[in-house]
């Protein structure tokens, strides 16, 4: 048996308390991974063209106020 077959097992054996802490876990790693992930591109110029588009809207009179 894999490695990931044996945790979901473990994983389907929780408690439900257990089972929703985990679970609050880990969609909180899945965001602060995100969150890693936006800033780093972000410090590495990757969404700089972003930018440039909201500058060009700007321009145009067709950016949308949120």
């Amino acid at each position: 048996m894999s490695r990931i077959a044996k945790i979901q097992q473990e994983i389907l054996a929780l408690p439900e308390v257990e089972y929703k802490q985990l679970r609050k876990w880990f969609s909180e790693l899945d965001w602060e991974k995100w969150d890693q992930e936006i800033k780093d591109d972000s410090e590495s110029g990757k969404l700089d063209f972003l930018i440039a588009e909201a500058h060009e809207e700007k321009k145009k009179g067709t950016l949308k106020d949120l």
